[in-house]
Formats: structure tokens, sequence, C-alpha cells
């Protein structure tokens, strides 16, 4: 295990094994805080040497790396599967900069799985390269956990990182869903505050970050087996914010398929994704090849 990652505390979990770590990242230039779930699989010694295929969990707005492994109820299933479960958190901390403390406000604090180009926040803001340069390399080479079989998944502000991460690195996922994404921010106020501040006044380059923007520029469906989002039609955020339909109706130009669910009485909270995580999970496992998924 590499000396600059620190394990914080391990606690059995259905056989396997949920971790907390901490690391200096030097993408970020500040300490960071990941979880990761290991099936049992990974830690029996009938299978010393085999790599396990793993989910990035990307997490939502005021979320922490605990707050998937203590809330969604994931593991369970996950053990079953011999899947891996990878959590980091949503933002850098401790920056010092000005207001980065308030994560309501879209821009400054939260992360949005993207890589700021304006100061201040520019500097330690940089979540896109941490996740895709550091911390998937890191968590591969130092556990049993396989780089060519991972999906990636999120919830709300995350699941906009999902479904954009998995869109301008589809070589890097073979698997994609989301519960009650951000589908479209350049087109709310949640994306737009967030963007204006990141990324600065040039709309043209906010589309980087939009899935809805990324799928329409497909020639070919990037995701062939399918890619899944649950929404809550009692979600709050609904209306103003998330815009599933707009991504729907990219996916169907672009020949995409997709599975949108649409669930009458369910909010935007863990309660809901509660609900349907296993169905998350199984569609992952039959995209990476898990048996008996």
């Amino acid at each position: 295990m590499p000396k600059s990652l620190e394990l914080l505390s391990a606690h059995a979990c259905f056989g396997g094994e949920q971790r907390f770590y901490r690391h200096a990242s030097r993408t970020v230039g500040l300490p960071m805080r990941f979880a990761v779930y290991l099936p049992p699989r990974a830690l029996d010694s009938a299978h010393v040497g085999e790599r396990v295929p793993a989910l990035l969990y990307l997490a939502g707005l005021t979320c922490t790396e605990e707050t998937f492994p203590t809330k969604a109820g994931a593991q369970r299933l996950a053990a079953e599967l011999g899947m891996a479960l990878i959590t980091p958190d949503t933002s850098p901390r401790g920056a010092g900069v000005a207001g980065e403390a308030d994560a309501w406000d879209f821009g400054v604090g939260a992360g949005f799985y993207l890589d700021a180009t304006q100061a201040p926040w520019s500097t330690h803001w940089r979540m896109e390269s941490y996740l895709l340069q550091e911390l998937l390399p890191l968590v591969t080479s130092a556990l049993p956990i396989d780089a060519a079989r991972l999906g990636i998944f999120g919830h709300s502000m995350g699941g906009h990182g999902a479904l954009t991460l998995a869109l301008r690195y589809p070589g890097r996922f073979k698997s994609l869903s989301a519960l009650a994404p951000i589908c479209a921010p350049t087109q709310c106020p949640w994306g737009e505050k967030a963007f204006t501040g990141y990324l600065g006044a040039d709309r043209l380059s906010w589309g980087e970050h939009d899935a809805t923007v990324l799928i329409e520029n497909y020639p070919a469906a990037p995701y062939p087996g399918g890619i899944l989002i649950d929404q809550g039609l009692a979600d709050k955020f609904l209306p103003d914010q998330l815009h599933p339909h707009l991504f729907e109706a990219a996916c169907a130009s672009a020949g995409q398929p997709l599975t949108l669910r649409r669930h009458a009485g369910y909010d935007h909270g863990y309660y809901f994704i509660q609900s349907f995580i296993d169905d998350h999970l199984r569609h992952h496992a039959r995209q990476l090849g898990v048996p008996g998924a």
C-alpha cells in the first residue's frame, strides 16, 4: 500500500470490509478522504491475486465520503455480487477560500466534479482530474480492484458528475447510471451559478460539462448496454433543477438506450436511493460481466 494512503478505520460488513482512507492529494493540493467497500471475495485467501469489479459512486451536495456507505444500504448486494464500492468526498476541504464552507451555494464550495479554471477556485477545485488521474489509479493499484471493470453512478450533483465523466471518458467506464441527476446544468440555476463561478462567463465552455449537450454530440451510442436513471416525482428539485426530460430527448436523438424510471411519491433523499439501489448495482453488474447478475 502506498505510504501516502492512510487507513482511518475498517469495519466488518456482510463478510467484507468497509474502509475509510485519507491521503495527501497532489492534484487537489489538500488532504482528501474516500471510502472503499471490499466484498468478501476481495479478502478471501482462496482468491488471492484476483481483482474484483468496482463502482465509483459520486455523492451530492452537502455529502461526504461517509454518506453513501452509511445511508444507501448498498453493501449487502455488493457483497453478494462481489463488487467493490468506491466513494470519494464531494469537494476539496480546508483550502481557506472565503465561502468554501457554504456548500449550499453552488460556485463557492461544492466540487461539482469538474476542474475549475477561475480564481480562487482553480488552485484546489480539480475534482475531475483528481478522480480520473489520481484516485482511481491509486485505488486500483493499492487494492484488489480491476481497473478494466469500472462502472460509475451518482446522485444529484454526483449524478451530474457520473453522467458527464462517463460521457467525457467513455473508455474508462463500462457502465453508467444515476439517481435524480442534474441532467442539463447549463439550463438550471444550480448549474449556471456553479459554471459561472468555476468556469467563467463563456457559456460555450459550459457545454463540456453538461450531459445533455455531450450526448447530443455523439455519432453513436457510447453505452450500448443502456443507461439507467431513477427519478422521484415528489422531488422538489425536479421542476427547476434536474431536467431529466432534456437528457431523455437527447438520448433518443443520439440513439443511446436509456431507461428513465419516474416514481410517484419519492423525493430527493436517501430513502429514495435505498429503494432503488439494488437495481443500480445489478444494472452495473450485468454490464461488468458479473456472473449471476
